[in-house]
């Protein structure tokens, strides 16, 4: 009897981390639309300080910082189907703030837009920890990576929408890519519908204070710090790289569409390993995954310091995917062995915060550091981050060595 109820909630978690996954690749294709056409838009608006011009992109990041905590709130109070139906409603409100924004030629209020789009973007950040939460033991880094592998159609729509829909309300440059962004929450919403969560998931009473650890201790605890120090690490370079790549282009001579190709390289860079993430980290561990990750990021900044032809920077975006994937994930799985479930609310939603809050900050240096010192700073910073994420590594290792002497 007990092997066919395990049975049983193994299909389940597959057939809940398969909705997720497809819910991501729809309602996840608005951030690649942001992020690649927000520096571009941002230029177009303005007439004086060309550094603000990642300010919109910033405004996402910072968005996806604000809504973690209350994104968290929302789905415990509402459930997880109903709270993510939440999400894609005001993911749809940012697309229609921001095409707006572009026909009046307002600045401020198109970055206000993108980080309504943002806020958004943080209930679909939830989608990796319900998986996991939704899942046996031995499936939960794998059903983490099976939802993020629904970045592969991300990777190819949201670009794609770029590129057919930027003229469409010509002459009123990128509003159509905008305006298309509330087609694809109401598709999301339409997908999320199917959910069919357990019962101890949308379990509206409050847990009990003595079940759960303070959430102080929690994240003070060594395996917690690395892994938050390691996703900030991973998460942070890669937007401050990829959001400064399409200006940097751009400004070598290459083309919109190259700009916008790169990114759909990189993006189904960040996702297209997510099918076998999962099983390397059950199989060899999240720390040494992380690991990889990050050797892969010194390679990115390798290849970006090379040269400026368009294969470089092609390579340069793949290879910040790929070091993302695997930091990010193993990451991710070992913050999700760090807490209980009646924990899962405040610690999910204090590592969003934390994490976007630094993504948001390295989005908005992307522009002032590409203005000041250009493409070759952006990406030597890459090493004394990546040092500092090893270091972290290696001290979470020694920590347990002196625990198991």
């Amino acid at each position: 009897m007990t092997a066919i109820v395990v049975v049983e909630a193994g299909k389940e978690a597959r057939r809940t981390a398969f909705i997720l996954a497809a819910s991501q690749a729809i309602i996840g294709s608005a951030a690649p639309i942001a992020i690649s056409m927000g520096g571009l838009a941002g230029q177009y608006l303005l007439e004086a300080d060309k550094s603000l011009a990642t300010a919109p992109i910033t405004g996402f990041n910072v968005g996806v910082a604000l809504g973690s905590l209350p994104a968290a709130a929302i789905i415990r109070r509402l459930g997880q189907r109903d709270g993510f139906m939440t999400g894609t409603a005001v993911t749809a409100l940012g697309g229609l703030v921001a095409t707006l924004a572009l026909f009046h030629a307002s600045f401020w209020l198109f970055a206000f837009g993108l980080a309504v789009i943002g806020i958004g973007g943080a209930f679909v950040q939830q989608f990796r920890f319900a998986a996991a939460d939704n899942a046996p033991p031995e499936f939960k880094a794998r059903a983490i990576s099976f939802v993020l592998a629904g970045g592969i159609v991300t990777a190819i729509l949201g670009p794609q929408i770029v590129i057919f829909t930027g003229d469409l309300f010509s002459p009123v440059k990128f509003a159509g890519s905008f305006a298309s962004i509330l087609v694809l929450a109401a598709v999301g919403a339409a997908i999320l519908s199917l959910l069919r969560i357990p019962a101890k998931a949308t379990e509206k009473v409050e847990i009990a204070d003595s079940d759960a650890r303070p959430l102080l201790e929690i994240v003070t605890r060594p395996r917690f710090v690395a892994a938050l120090f390691c996703a900030i690490g991973s998460y942070a370079l890669m937007s401050f790289v990829m959001t400064g790549a399409p200006l940097a282009m751009v400004g070598c001579g290459l083309s919109t569409d190259d700009a916008t190709l790169g990114i759909s390289w990189h993006v189904m860079a960040m996702f297209a390993p997510s099918f076998f993430t999962g099983s390397l980290i059950y199989r060899f561990g999240a720390e040494r995954i992380v690991a990889i990750g990050l050797v892969l990021l010194i390679g990115c900044g390798i290849v970006a310091l090379s040269g400026l032809a368009l294969w470089q920077f092609w390579t340069t975006l793949i290879l910040l995917g790929l070091g993302w994937n695997f930091s990010f994930i193993g990451a991710t799985a070992m913050v999700a062995d760090s807490y209980q479930p009646s924990e899962k609310g405040k610690v999910q939603g204090f590592h969003d915060f934390v994490l976007f809050g630094s993504v948001a900050f390295a989005s908005l240096m992307s522009g002032a550091v590409y203005n000041a010192w250009g493409w070759e700073m952006l990406n030597w910073m890459i090493f004394p981050v990546v040092a500092l994420c090893f270091v972290a590594l290696g001290v979470l290792k020694m920590t347990g060595l002196r625990a198991a002497s």
